[in-house]
């Protein structure tokens, strides 16, 4: 499925080396052109901290989570039985990616078919990294204003609230919480297949509620963990009040400030 060309220090699983960590790119961080920017954010903190990681590459197909979420049971086994019998076939132990909703999927899902793996959203990961001495984060960002939104796989599916924002405040940044904030948090409109759902007129867009929410703290930066929370937040504030913040995920803050 990945279009995304690792170009850097990543090995591609079909070059036969063994690899510590398999990074799952993931559709959007594949397709997207803008989430491709997070996907090699990534890399180059991967890189930095000279983790021995690979790639699927064409090998890697969907997680099946959007099939799953809209109700196709039978999409969703086909593609993560495909993918298990990949993974499995390169032995692969560890994950590591940059999408809550794959994250969810092959941490939570996968095992009663078979796919047993360690798995890590890349904001745990980096955490680790952090904590080893493989990763100094520089406090470059002092003085700006930046508030996290919570994806909803991370957060309420998977009780991860605090990495996340320990990795901003190792930027040397104070976060501004929104008033629905960690478990409390609103989503940004994507989860559940609804990010291709056709708009309804005369309703409020969900991700135009939340940006709203978000630009009301007046912050200099909203951060996300997520390529799609990213898209939705970074469309609400073109609709909302273009140029009132800038959208980042966490890694590519983290990337400019190694």
């Amino acid at each position: 499925m990945s279009e995304f060309q690792v170009n850097t220090m990543a090995e591609l699983m079909a070059e036969g080396k063994e690899v510590d960590v398999l990074f799952w790119v993931g559709s959007a961080g594949s397709f997207d052109e803008r989430a491709k920017k997070i996907t090699r954010a990534f890399v180059k903190i991967l890189n930095k901290a000279n983790v021995n990681f690979g790639v699927l590459g064409t090998e890697e197909s969907s997680s099946g989570d959007a099939a799953k979420r809209a109700g196709n049971e039978f999409l969703f086994q086909m593609q993560a039985l495909m993918n298990i019998e990949v993974m499995n076939a390169y032995n692969i132990k560890k994950i590591v990616t940059t999408c809550p909703h794959a994250y969810n999927t092959i941490k939570n899902e996968y095992p009663s078919l078979g796919g047993n793996y360690t798995t890590y959203h890349h904001t745990e990961f980096i955490v680790e990294l952090i904590k080893v001495g493989k990763l100094e984060v520089k406090a470059n960002l002092s003085g700006k204003k930046i508030t996290f939104h919570d994806p909803c796989y991370l957060g309420r599916g998977n009780n991860i609230y605090d990495k996340p924002r320990q990795l901003i405040e190792a930027l040397g940044v104070k976060i501004i919480e929104m008033k629905r904030s960690k478990r409390k948090s609103f989503c940004c409109g994507a989860g559940g297949g609804q990010m291709f759902k056709e708009s309804e007129k005369g309703i409020e867009e969900i991700n135009i509620n939340r940006t709203k929410e978000a630009l009301g703290l007046k912050p200099d930066i909203i951060a996300t963990g997520c390529p799609f929370c990213n898209t939705m937040m970074t469309d609400g504030i073109i609709a909302v009040n273009e140029g009132a913040a800038e959208v980042f995920d966490i890694a590519e803050l983290i990337a400019e400030n190694v």
